[in-house]
Parts: structure tokens; C-alpha cells; sequence
């Protein structure tokens, strides 16, 4: 079908060039003076006759005469079936235009042999080829519209899987709406490339025809590009000609001034070549996720309670929101998110803790709160077996804690020989209060502790007879009887 043209217009220069000869012909036959009687005569008694001879031009050049323009046909033919196995599955054409101009001659005077090596030196065979033309590179060809497509879908199954692109594809050619994604899920919105692939049909040299696979490796491999690169700690030439796949020589070509020698500077930058791919494939995803929205922790100041105190006063509890983002891929990774759309589910309940405000008193009142739960004084101040007892003895309590009589500050704990595990309170009004014998201690010297603070369990430790308190009271350093100011 590629040669309709062309032996059309053979034929119709053929039929042009006869009629003028036999014009010619006629003429001259006329001016000669001969009648036709006579001329067949001559034709007859000498042996001469008419022949055709074929005149071949290619590109306005003359190429010589044949006997037999079927004899071009031929050679055609084998100049086709000499490629046909080596391009299994490609139409094959002749790309040469030749013209053929027919004459009428006499005598014949041609060298079929010469033109014929001639014309086979000037043949050259050509394939329709679908081409890629990216930017001002040499397009690369593949066998048809078909290879074509393939290869697009190749390079985009680069980057998305191939259900991603059946989908997507069912999707655009779709005439319904598209549904709105549902919760955790995530699909291909759109796909594109970094530069137009538009497909040129044309005719080219079979050899530069390329499988889909060769020419997806051309895309991907790309050109070499001239970047900076920044010495960092350990770099010599070879490591850095041998990261971007040159020779040690190209790279000092490319940074004259420097050589084997030269001594590299952190942060210096020399010129390299890297490979950039003459196409990228970008996919977009729109993704909808339920995510938790954090509670935040609040704080209400209270003056009722003691500062340094707090209290759990509304437990948190996260909220739920519906996010839908776009996620931008190129060449298979993540290059960059935005969120399209979000909604609030559920609202968060966030965390109220209340905290103390109220300042803790370190003088004490003057009245004197009984230090056990409950009990009864076992043992009064006064002479005990031949010495006096300095304070009183509460035994027997509902519970073994131990609080403090009064407002004040804690000025000494620990171990003590007679007491055992002791603590000393200074009211800050001339009053101190002792606490002996105790199993544990809960506070420490420094702490102020407000009237009624528990500051220790009950024990028998130090020179004790049994589970109880020793309780003194001093007042500007003397001790007087508790059972006086207790209430």
C-alpha cells in the first residue's frame, strides 16, 4: 500500500513520455518525405525495430537505463527479503523514491548489470514506526500505536500497580460519579508524566525501531547532566568519579585546575555528570484515614486546696476526625501530602486537672488537734519508774496514722536511741510538737505541713514497750503538758 503513489506516478510519467514519442515519431515521419509504405520497407529489408528502454532518476539525479523496469521490482524484493528475518514482524517498505521515464529507442544501449549495483547502493529500506519526540533529543521509535501504549503503561506501572490503573481507567472512561472514598481507603486520582509523550507516526530506519522494554530503559536512564557536588569527609577523585559512573579522567576534564594531587576541601565543589531520566511519571492518591484528635490537658486553679495538691478532675478521652489527603508519588516514592478535606466525628474530652492554690500556713493556730485516730493516753507526763516521762502515751487508735497537732513546719526526722523514729514540728509560734516511736515517717525537714497533715504510722521503735505515740508538746522550749492544749 506504501507504493500506490509512487507507481502511480511511474506509470502516469511512462504513459507521458510514450505519447510523446509517438508524437514525434509522427512528426518526423511526415517531414521526412517517406510514406509509410516505403518506411515499413526500410523497417523490413534492414532488421531494425522499436524497443523500450527505462530511464531511472532518484532525488532529481540520473541513476542509467534499464531494459526492463520489472527488473526494479526485483531488486526491491530482494533487498527486502535480505532484512525481512533480522525484522520478524515489521513491514518493511523501500524509502528510496525512484522516478522511471519510459523511451522508445532503435537501438538499445543499456548496462542492466551496472545500474542495477548502482540503484542497490542507493535503496534504503524503511519501516512505518510510531516515534517519541522529547524535546530536542532523537525521538525513539517503537513498532506501532500499540507498542506505544504499552509503553505508557509500562513507565506508569512504574510508580502504580496495575490494579491502581485498571481501576483508574474504569473510572475516567465512567459516566457515573465517582463515589466518595470510604473510610481507610485509598485510591489513584490521577497520573501523569513530567513531559508530553505525544506518538508521531512515521517511516525510519528499522534498526532504530526499539522493543517496549528497550525504549522504557532509554526513558528511565535518560541524558547526562553537568550538577555541582560538595566534597564531604573521606571523598577522593576515584570515590567521587566512581559514585557517578565516570573515570577519574573525566572528572579532572571537567574541573580544570584540579588533578591526582590536588588536596579536596570540605564543602568544595567540583563538576560531575549524573544521568537524568528523560521522563518521570508523578502519581496522585487521594486517601481517607479516621484519625484521633489529642484531648488537651487543662488546669483549674482551686484556693480551697493547699497549693501543691491536685486532682484528677475530668478524665480525657481523644476525639475521632476524618481526613482526606492527597499524596503526591513520583517515580514510586513520597514527594509531598496536603489534606483536601477533613470532618470533626467525634469532639475530644479533654483532661481537667484541679491545683491547689491555697498557700500552706506554717504558723500554728495555738490549738492543738489530737495527733492518732482516737485512742486513749495510756501514759501521762510526769515520774515514771524512777524518772519523769516528758510527754504522754496514745495507744489503741482506730488507725495507725499519725497527723500533725498543729500548723507548722518539720524541722527534724530520723532515728533517735530512746525515741526511735522521731519527727520534730516547729509551729512558728513558740510551740513544738514531737512525735516518737513511729514505725514510718511521710514527710521530710522543710515541708510545711498544714494542721491534721498525716505525717506518719504508728509503730514500737527506740525504747518502747509496745505499738503506741509518744507525744511532747515544748512551748519557747520547755515542755509543758499536752493533755493542756490538746483539745
Amino acid at each position: 500500500m506504501f507504493f500506490k503513489g509512487r507507481e502511480m506516478k511511474e506509470h502516469k510519467e511512462r504513459s507521458f513520455l510514450y505519447k510523446k514519442i509517438q508524437k514525434v515519431g509522427f512528426i518526423t515521419i511526415l517531414f521526412a518525405g517517406i510514406g509509410i509504405s516505403s518506411g515499413y520497407a526500410l523497417e523490413k529489408n534492414d532488421g531494425s525495430s522499436i524497443h523500450t528502454v527505462y530511464h531511472v532518476y532518484t532525488d532529481g539525479q540520473y541513476v542509467g537505463m534499464l531494459s526492463d523496469d520489472k527488473k526494479i521490482e526485483l531488486l526491491k524484493e530482494e533487498e527486502l527479503q535480505k532484512v525481512a528475518s533480522e525484522f520478524e514482524g515489521i513491514p518493511l517498505e523501500i524509502g528510496t523514491e525512484l522516478s522511471v521515464v519510459p523511451e522508445k529507442v532503435f537501438t538499445v544501449g543499456t548496462d542492466d548489470e551496472k545500474v542495477l549495483g548502482e540503484l542497490q547502493g542507493l535503496l534504503s529500506v524503511e519501516a512505518e514506526a510510531v516515534g517519541i519526540q522529547i524535546g530536542e533529543d532523537t525521538p525513539i521509535y517503537v513498532r506501532d500505536m500499540t507498542d506505544y501504549e504499552e509503553l505508557i503503561k509500562a513507565l506508569a506501572l512504574q510508580t502504580v500497580t496495575e490494579q491502581e490503573l485498571v481501576e483508574f481507567e474504569a473510572r475516567k472512561q465512567s459516566t457515573e460519579p465517582i463515589p466518595p472514598l470510604k473510610e481507610n481507603e485509598t485510591r489513584l486520582a490521577n497520573i501523569q508524566f513530567s513531559v508530553d509523550l505525544q506518538a508521531t507516526e512515521g517511516r525510519v530506519a528499522p534498526e532504530k525501531i526499539r522493543s517496549v522494554q528497550e525504549a522504557k530503559t532509554i526513558l528511565n536512564k535518560g541524558t547526562l547532566e553537568e550538577k555541582k557536588y560538595a566534597i564531604e569527609p573521606g571523598d577522593v577523585l576515584g570515590s567521587i568519579a566512581s559514585a557517578h559512573n565516570m573515570s577519574t579522567a573525566t572528572l579532572m576534564e571537567l574541573n580544570p585546575g584540579i588533578s591526582e594531587d590536588t588536596v579536596l576541601q570540605i564543602d568544595q565543589q567540583l563538576n560531575v555528570t549524573v544521568l537524568e531520566p528523560l521522563v518521570e511519571v508523578e502519581a496522585h492518591y487521594e486517601t481517607k484515614e479516621i484519625e484521633p484528635i489529642q484531648f488537651k490537658k487543662l488546669t483549674e486553679k482551686d484556693e480551697s486546696v493547699f497549693k501543691g495538691e491536685k486532682r484528677v478532675k475530668q478524665e480525657g478521652a481523644d476525639g475521632r476526625k476524618s481526613v482526606t489527603r492527597i499524596v503526591r508519588k513520583k517515580n514510586g516514592t513520597v514527594i509531598g501530602k496536603s489534606v483536601a478535606e477533613e470532618h470533626v466525628l467525634e469532639e475530644p474530652v479533654h483532661e481537667v486537672t484541679v491545683v491547689g492554690t491555697k498557700v500552706m500556713p506554717s504558723r500554728g493556730t495555738g490549738n492543738f488537734m489530737w495527733p492518732a485516730d482516737g485512742g486513749y493516753v495510756s501514759s501521762q507526763m510526769g515520774k515514771r519508774w524512777g524518772r519523769v516521762h516528758q510527754g504522754i502515751d496514745i495507744a489503741r487508735p482506730s488507725s495507725r496514722s499519725i497527723f500533725v497537732a498543729d500548723n507548722g513546719v518539720v524541722t527534724d526526722v530520723g532515728w533517735h536511741s530512746t525515741y526511735g523514729n522521731r519527727i520534730v514540728v516547729t509551729h512558728n509560734n513558740g510551740y513544738e510538737t514531737l512525735y516518737a516511736h513511729l514505725s514510718s515517717i511521710n514527710v521530710k525537714v522543710g515541708q510545711t505541713v498544714p494542721q491534721g497533715t498525716k505525717i506518719g504510722v504508728m509503730g514500737s521503735t527506740g525504747r518502747s514497750t509496745g505499738m503506741h505515740l509518744h507525744f511532747e508538746v515544748f512551748k519557747n522550749g520547755s515542755n509543758i503538758n499536752p493533755l493542756n492544749v490538746l483539745r
